[in-house]
């Protein structure tokens, strides 16, 4: 399947071929949903989403290396940045990822300034702890989830122009992240991070310290429980705003996006069930209803694709 993946999408020198298939792994291994929903997109469409994702992945593991300093990590991002530059810059790299993202960058004509962005947040989370207020967060989920949204855009394509998916765009990878952020409150305590706003949690009674005395004992207390409720209630909100862009998008691409849409929303649902049980493992949609929304998801690709080639030969524009 990666071979014809890779053949689908015209690319053909070996290197670059190994590279994407290095991106693909990454996804498969560490981003179920988004490989699930990848799996739903046209063959040549496949190799870039995975060379993006694998990009994102390999940066956030060097921020969140457990055995460096900071100074470590502050170093390789920044040697990072620099071979980055270097291979947007060319068009190629030696990098076995960096080969892919450039060869992506070029294919599909991405805006350069969306990883300068991306790049930015992540030396954040270097010296960053917590944020006072939406608004200083929204200025870090810009370039950790809102640019990857923008970088997917041209990948999936669009029914009226790129511009006017953007804000939907971004506006899914913001509400992505902010699921994570919620699902994954006790995992980013013991890396030292709130991604919480501080003034939203103070609101409930709630603080940084009340956290992590609830991620000790492996449960949240009555307070923390409407904290969060309140960050869930603002993150549906969220995805009800993202909402319309799918519809913007490609025929092809839609049910990819509806997808991960439906996936990541219901990890929210999953916490509410849950009674807001963060703190003590980490909460998924089961593999059960991921399948069946997979299988659901995979119909309606096929129909879509079916009736695009009957469009082709018709000679009607798809």
């Amino acid at each position: 399947m990666t071979r014809r993946e890779l053949d689908a999408a015209g690319i053909r020198q070996p290197a670059v071929r190994a590279a994407y298939r290095r991106c693909r792994r990454l996804n498969a291994e560490h981003g179920r949903t988004y490989f699930l929903a990848t799996r739903l997109l046209s063959p040549e469409r496949r190799p870039a989403v995975h060379a993006l994702y694998g990009f994102a992945r390999w940066v956030d593991d060097v921020v969140d290396e457990p055995a460096s300093g900071v100074d470590d990590r502050d170093r390789r991002l920044r040697q990072l940045d620099g071979a980055l530059r270097a291979g947007l810059d060319t068009g190629r790299s030696d990098h076995p990822i960096l080969a892919a993202l450039a060869d992506t960058v070029r294919r599909h004509a991405i805006d350069r300034a969306l990883f300068t962005d991306f790049m930015t947040s992540m030396r954040m989370d270097l010296t960053v702890r917590d944020y006072p207020d939406r608004a200083a967060l929204e200025h870090y989920v810009h370039g950790s989830a809102a640019v990857i949204g923008l970088q997917v855009l041209p990948v999936l394509g669009t029914v009226s122009g790129e511009a006017s998916a953007a804000s939907y765009a971004a506006a899914l990878g913001r509400a992505f992240q902010l699921t994570n952020f919620i699902r994954d409150v006790g995992e980013d305590l013991d890396r030292g991070r709130v991604y919480l706003p501080a003034d939203e949690l103070a609101a409930f009674g709630v603080d940084r310290e009340r956290l992590t005395w609830c991620r000790r004992r492996g449960r949240p207390d009555a307070s923390v429980r409407r904290a969060l409720a309140d960050q869930v209630a603002r993150t549906k909100a969220a995805y009800r705003a993202a909402e319309p862009g799918i519809a913007l998008l490609a025929e092809a691409s839609r049910p990819c996006v509806a997808t991960a849409f439906t996936l990541y929303g219901e990890i929210l649902d999953r916490v509410v069930e849950s009674g807001y049980e963060v703190f003590g493992s980490r909460l998924a949609v089961a593999n059960s209803r991921r399948l069946s929304i997979g299988l659901t998801a995979a119909s309606a690709t096929a129909a879509a694709r079916v009736a695009s080639g009957l469009r082709r030969r018709n000679g009607s524009p798809s």
